[in-house]
């Protein structure tokens, strides 16, 4: 035997899917988050103030990554630990540091890298001439030093991003001669902090650009002692850095916008000690 269902079951059975459906409706959907924007490949939230992004003379240049922005190595306006007079730059090639010195007793100091050429550079010398995205060609000393390394270069590198002398560079003369020596960007961003095997006295091209706007032609360059460094810096920060082993890149690397490597690493992931 059968029996029908109340009507009043039906309805209630049919209200409860109702609001069911309703709630269900109604419900908040999960938001899903979305993807950081990247800069360069640097994530928007990482980017550290003063090394983002530029646009300059037609080159764009990318974020610093920040594993190279620790501790000392991002410009800082500070008093001026040293002795020399304002409008002056003391380079302490020790310590690994570049002072612009201001009339207030404060300077701006910025964490450069040494190559061979700039631990040569001594005593005083006088900035003569300025300019902006410079091409390069190695010295006669560079070529006849390591001809394996410059010599694929001898007939120069234009200006612009592959440039070696980066977005900007100051040349050094002494009794008005030029001496070869340079402060200069540079794209080799491990080295800042460091020695290497290459170049002069090099910045974070952001750092560079900063200090290019600051500092007329006619300025004084001091280079600091390493017994003024320890005096100065104290003796851990007057022996900071390691020296890093060449960085080896091919011509079609270079202008191709290809990496190269360490003479150290490419040795090891090559099988030669």
């Amino acid at each position: 035997m059968s029996f029908a269902q109340p009507a009043v079951s039906r309805r209630f059975a049919l209200a409860a899917l109702g609001g069911f459906s309703l709630m269900a409706a109604c419900a908040p959907v999960p938001e899903v988050a979305a993807p950081e924007p990247v800069v360069g490949g640097v994530p928007l939230s990482q980017i550290v103030e003063g090394y983002g992004l530029i646009e300059d003379e037609g080159y764009r240049l990318p974020p610093v990554s920040p594993q190279y922005l620790q501790g000392v190595n991002r410009r800082v306006l500070m008093r001026y630990p040293g002795e020399l007079r304002p409008g002056t730059i003391e380079i302490d090639p020790n310590a690994k540091f570049l002072y612009w010195i201001m009339p207030d007793g404060m300077a701006w100091r910025y964490s450069i890298g040494v190559g061979i050429e700039g631990v040569g550079l001594r005593g005083t010398t006088i900035i003569q001439r300025k300019a902006k995205w410079p091409g390069w060609t190695p010295t006669a000393n560079m070529l006849r030093r390591d001809p394996a390394l410059y010599g694929p270069f001898r007939g120069g590198v234009p200006g612009g991003l592959a440039s070696p002398l980066g977005a900007r560079a100051l040349y050094l003369y002494r009794n008005g001669s030029d001496t070869y020596y340079r402060i200069h960007g540079t794209n080799d961003l491990e080295s800042i902090g460091n020695s290497g095997s290459a170049g002069c006295i090099r910045l974070f091209n952001h750092d560079m650009i900063h200090l290019y706007d600051l500092v007329p032609n006619s300025t004084r360059v001091v280079i600091r002692t390493y017994a003024d460094s320890v005096r100065i810096e104290g003796s851990a920060m007057a022996n900071r850095g390691i020296e890093l082993a060449p960085y080896l890149i091919t011509p079609e690397q270079l202008f191709n916008g290809e990496e190269g490597g360490r003479a150290d690493e490419l040795a090891s992931v090559s099988g030669r000690g």
